[in-house]
């Protein structure tokens, strides 16, 4: 036997992968041994590996292989997420380089594009998993808009909304103008930005001398002004309580309130309300009974209740308002300042708080058990140091905001008839039934929300739902490989997915989904930089995978990482895995020279050897 002078990666690890899957070495089916389960944290439709995946699938893969080498019934079951914003969006960029608007089309159009590009997108992510040699069950492959799984997510929602536990309200949002659409408050990124504080001088009504300064970063929401607030023990405007002010530009007559809310040393002290464009504004309008003035349109530009700017976008407007309220002489000063600034994880865009009527979760109602499970161990969190976050964000938890504006996803089943009367049903026949139910009337026409699922309203039921376990309970899979043993992902999803999944788990379920979670760190350059296509600083994993072999890309992620902590990545780390590999090369080498010379010796000896050859050779190999 001749063997190459290094090790061939390309040609090794295609012809091994294609030989385990024909010999379905990653298929799993219940019997009679211990289960050992992992489900895949489903990466986007819209995804391409990246060196978090690496790290992440390269874990879990080590978890599996050793479990099955223990004995047990190892099953790691894959899938892909449908991502409604971010694959919205993908569709939304094809459709325009057809010369095609989203507005121009009904939702079924749009959907049959959605399914083309998923159809033809959608699986790459899957065969780049194949290709870094992870031993997942691919007969197992789950999506989360399959047919039956998103009739498991509908039924849910029908289920929490009798149970009271799902509402619809007007409520202060996280609104993403980009992608036109609701965001709940952990896909909202915090960074620190550098920006301008105003400051102007907003007249008192009935003098011609008299001004009061407040100070805002943002000038071009003055028009949604109604009210300006001070601290009752501020002697500075003691005077000028019960009086009004005139804001500049449009001279709307607004009260001067009083609120211990506000700091008396950031700023002014005098602080303008703006219900419909600042959370603490709106808390503040509505003990205060303030009116509300919108003054944005859904994609961030001014609309008519601006009465100025209208058209211009709002950071146009900023830039443009400025200029006026000098000549106005109503701008005082300008100060450099730095604050945190929400933006879109998917789109990041600057998110801009708006007041919208949307469906919720009270998550107090369902959030205890999943609280109870992980303080008391049921469920162990690997570094420990993510328990206590996990239990400051469950023990202040907030209602989550599942609607979302979108065409691709889970489409809420509410049914409303002309007046705005809804119900909640599965299809336009159980709606009009139910209608008959609760109004005693017939109902000539029902239109379905137009809105669709947040993505992780989906995923949450992911560790059940891939073994059908909701849709048809009971069954000997979801019996057998439930609740799943270990979570491996990133602690930025720790309240998106892992707190929710747990949730689900013990309402649907009545068990915790897996035993333990394992938290991977975050992927950094050398320079300690979060790897990012706008930095540069984003390797090309498959380019890599060709270049060094996956089991060189997989060693050289797992020696630079430490449980939990964020690691430095070098390429040269890759450079240390393929000289590891073709260390093995060359030892085996030298076991097929040995095995050579001693099978042409006679003596009992040679024997011996050649058999202590052989089994070198196969652990090997």
């Amino acid at each position: 036997m001749e063997l190459s002078k290094n090790f061939e990666h390309q040609a090794a690890e295609s012809k091994w992968y294609q030989l385990w899957l024909d010999q379905r070495y990653f298929n799993s089916t219940p019997d009679d041994r211990e289960p050992y389960t992992v489900v895949i944290p489903p990466p986007n439709v819209t995804g391409v590996l990246h060196m978090g995946h690496c790290l992440n699938n390269t874990i879990q893969d080590i978890l599996v292989r050793r479990a099955r080498m223990q004995g047990k019934n190892a099953c790691w079951v894959p899938g892909t997420d449908h991502a409604s914003i971010a694959t919205e969006a993908k569709v939304v960029q094809m459709l325009r380089e057809r010369g095609i608007a989203k507005s121009s089309l009904s939702r079924e159009e749009f959907l049959t594009y959605a399914w083309e590009w998923k159809e033809k997108y959608g699986g790459i992510i899957l065969q780049q998993l194949k290709k870094l040699g992870c031993s997942l069950d691919w007969d197992r492959t789950h999506f989360t808009m399959d047919p039956a799984y998103y009739e498991s997510v509908i039924s849910v929602f029908i289920d929490l909304y009798n149970k009271g536990y799902i509402y619809r309200g007007k409520r202060m949002i996280n609104w993403d103008v980009k992608a036109k659409t609701a965001l709940s408050d952990e896909e909202v990124i915090r960074k620190e930005t550098h920006q301008k504080l105003y400051f102007l001088n907003y007249k008192i009504d009935g003098s011609d001398t008299e001004t009061i300064t407040i100070a805002t970063v943002r000038p071009e929401t003055i028009m949604g002004d109604t009210a300006i607030c001070v601290h009752p023990k501020d002697e500075r405007y003691a005077h000028l309580h019960g009086k009004f002010a005139i804001v500049p530009l449009i001279n709307r007559r607004i009260p001067i309130i009083t609120d211990d809310y506000v700091a008396m040393d950031f700023g002014t002290g005098a602080l303008k309300v703006t219900p419909a464009h600042d959370t603490n504004d709106y808390q503040l309008g509505q003990k205060h009974g303030l009116e509300v003035v919108d003054i944005f349109n859904e994609d961030g530009t001014l609309n008519t209740d601006a009465q100025i700017l209208i058209g211009e976008d709002r950071f146009d407007a900023r830039k443009k308002i400025i200029p006026l309220l000098e000549a106005a002489g109503q701008l005082l000063k300008t100060e450099d300042y730095t604050s945190e600034v929400g933006y879109s994880e998917r789109t990041d865009a600057v998110v801009e708080p708006r007041l919208s009527l949307q469906w919720w979760v009270d998550m107090k109602k369902i959030s205890g058990p999943a609280l109870s499970a992980v303080v008391d161990d049921e469920i162990k969190f690997y570094p420990v140091k993510f328990k206590n976050l996990y239990r400051h964000w469950m023990e202040n938890i907030k209602d989550w905001c599942i609607s979302r504006q979108l065409w691709w996803g889970q489409q809420i089943p509410a049914w409303y008839d002309a007046d705005g009367k809804f119900v909640v049903a599965a299809t336009e026949v159980a709606a009009k039934a139910e209608y008959k139910k609760q109004f005693g009337k017939e109902a000539s026409s029902l239109k379905q929300d137009e809105d669709c699922l947040d993505t992780w309203f989906s995923s949450w039921l992911w560790p059940f739902e891939v073994f059908n376990g909701y849709s048809n309970p009971g069954n000997k899979d979801v019996e057998y490989y439930y609740p799943t043993n270990t979570l491996v992902t990133a602690p930025e999803i720790i309240f998106f997915w892992v707190a929710r999944m747990i949730m689900a788990g013990f309402e649907y379920k009545q068990e915790k989904p897996f035993s333990e979670v394992y938290f991977t760190g975050i992927v950094r350059d050398k320079q300690g930089r979060k790897m990012s296509k706008s930095l540069g600083n984003s390797p090309d994993l498959l380019e890599l995978i060709d270049r060094y072999g996956a089991d060189a890309c997989r060693f050289g992620i797992m020696i630079a990482s430490p449980a939990g902590n964020d690691l430095l990545w070098d390429e040269s780390s890759n450079e240390q895995g393929r000289n590891f590999n073709n260390k093995i090369w060359n030892a085996l080498k030298l076991v097929k020279i040995w095995e050579g010379r001693v099978g042409s010796r006679e003596s009992g000896v040679g024997s011996r050897e050649s058999g202590v050859g052989r089994l070198c050779c196969e652990m090997v190999c």
